[in-house]
């Protein structure tokens, strides 16, 4: 019996008709460097206070105008698996440390992009990968004698709003004096008392965007906003009110199964409805009995149940997310409770002050915890023009409030302004002197491609790039390592006002990835594409 072959020789006869296999230098490994080149002079432009920003139309048709990275990166939908690699490696750094995202995708282009001139030149992917290993296993250990300062208490509103400054102003210049005090504060009122750790949670900062106004007018509150007016007539609450909050609806409960009530007469009807009613009064008149003000649903809330909380004076709010309602708890303290019924004191939560009031045209409920009452939730109240800024600040505030949760676990802060890159490179280029074969290449171009950040920062302030890197070059060799291209485009260091800060675990972690993503790529050799499967094509 004759065997139904594919004749083809090599590789491409191994593999079904219709696959693509790329081989080899200049067919692999220069076309993966191309693309995530591509990526980062994409992102580059973006990068520091005077960044530009880039209008992105999604697949779903919305409309983003925004400078983060991570955004950006996101929201661009890379297919070549090449850029892809570069893309998580931002996207993890975004999901890890909150900041660094920009740094993450501009080190790695460039990386790969002093990469390719060594190949062309003869050199191994292998020798350049062992020389990139060894320049940043020497960063590593270099990093931590960059230290210029450190936040002496992460509770002290004043001396975070100042540290996080610089992380608001790469997203949004000219607020961030403004935005930097209100997370700063709203970080402070959720870190536990004192002899606890402070440790936060970034989903403990909320952040509620209401259009109109302008950015000045941002406030923070210790408590939450619910987008929802009450379902009662009671309105507001004062003096610290009980809480209680239910995971299920306020409504008489039905069974799991399907149950058959055989009714005979009228008046048994009558007294089955009757029933309902009665039982469902005795709840709510043992919830107002033990004290409760507010009640908090998880589900729906029947009419009947209203006109007896109405009955009772009881405020009511409808939750229907229970992501929302898990807030609430935090916020209030009480425990959401499966069943309805009349809580115990430990299931009960407190609020100080509890109003309905209209912001940006919408009906809100507020929800606030005043003078020392402790709570686990604060919210930012956002205000803006338009919906693109309001989304693009918001952007800023999850910086801000990432930068402090980092901070909370390590103190330690590095000079801003590519003042950190330039004395690294220049610590890597003594480093390299020292070094005798073929990693002394690799070595160079690793210290090379710190100047990747000072040159960014340069070029979107409008200075000359060459002329700021010699400049800086020449304050790193006689021994100012804070030396930077400052906000006012001038050069800043040796004191001269205070130098822009970055935080330690921000740019560890974005070195850490960066360097991963672009040794990942050099190794790939191959690019094996297998042929796509039949049916009609997405759009």
């Amino acid at each position: 019996m004759a065997m139904n072959l594919n004749m083809a020789g090599g590789a491409q006869g191994m593999m079904k008709e219709g696959s693509t296999l790329a081989d080899g230098v200049d067919e692999a490994v220069l076309k993966n460097i191309g693309a995530t080149k591509q990526l980062a002079k994409i992102v580059q432009s973006s990068l520091g206070p005077n960044g530009m920003k880039k209008l992105i139309i999604n697949h779903l048709g919305k409309t983003l105008v925004s400078s983060d990275c991570g955004t950006i990166a996101r929201e661009l939908e890379v297919v070549h698996p090449a850029a892809q690699m570069v893309s998580m490696a931002s996207a993890a750094q975004d999901s890890e440390v909150g900041d660094g995202t920009n740094l993450v995708v501009s080190f790695s282009g460039e990386l790969l992009k002093l990469a390719e001139e060594l190949l062309r030149t003869g050199l191994h992917t292998s020798e350049i990968v062992q020389g990139y290993e060894l320049a940043y296993a020497e960063c590593v250990r270099v990093l931590p004698e960059l230290e210029i300062a450190r936040v002496k208490n992460v509770r002290d509103a004043n001396e975070v709003a100042k540290a996080i400054e610089p992380v608001v102003a790469a997203k949004h210049e000219g607020v961030e004096g403004i935005l930097s005090k209100v997370i700063a504060d709203a970080c402070v009122a959720v870190l536990p008392p004192a002899p606890e750790a402070p440790i936060l949670k970034a989903d403990q900062v909320r952040i509620a965007k209401l259009r109109g106004g302008d950015v000045a007018s941002s406030t923070m509150m210790k408590g939450m906003i619910v987008m929802r007016p009450s379902e009662t007539t009671v309105q507001q609450l004062e003096d610290r009110s009980k809480v209680v909050a239910f995971n299920c609806g306020v409504e008489m409960a039905t069974t799991e199964t399907k149950g058959t009530v055989l009714i005979r007469t009228a008046d048994e009807l009558i007294n089955y409805n009757k029933s309902e009613e009665r039982a469902l009064e005795a709840i709510v008149k043992e919830i107002a009995d033990s004290g409760v003000k507010l009640v908090i649903s998880g589900g729906s809330v029947s009419e009947m149940a209203v006109h007896f909380l109405e009955k009772y004076q009881l405020m009511c709010l409808k939750i229907t997310s229970k992501w929302e309602l898990r807030r609430l708890c935090g916020a209030t303290g009480c425990t959401a409770l499966v069943r309805l019924g009349a809580p115990t004191p430990e299931e009960m939560g407190s609020v100080s002050k509890v109003t309905t009031k209209e912001l940006g045209g919408r009906t809100v409920t507020v929800l606030e915890q005043l003078g020392d009452a402790q709570t686990k939730i604060a919210t930012v109240v956002l205000r803006a023009a338009t919906a693109s800024l309001i989304d693009d600040l918001e952007r800023a505030v999850d910086d801000g409030v990432n930068a402090v949760r980092m901070l909370c676990k390590d103190p330690r802060l590095l000079a801003g302004g590519g003042a950190c890159e330039m004395e690294l490179s220049k610590r890597l280029r003594d480093y390299c002197e020292q070094s005798q074969g073929m990693d002394h290449y690799a070595l160079a171009k690793f210290a090379d491609a710190f100047e990747v950040v000072p040159r960014a920062l340069a070029e979107t302030s409008g200075l000359d790039q060459t002329k700021v890197i010699a400049e800086l070059r020449d304050q790193h060799a006689a021994g100012d390592a804070t030396a930077g291209v400052d906000l006012a485009a001038t050069l800043s260091g040796g004191g001269t006002g205070a130098p822009v800060r970055d935080g330690y675990a921000v740019k560890e972690s974005a070195l850490r990835l960066a360097v991963d993503a672009a040794v990942t790529v050099l190794r790939v050799d191959q690019i094996i594409m297998s042929k796509p499967a039949g049916g009609p094509k997405g759009k």
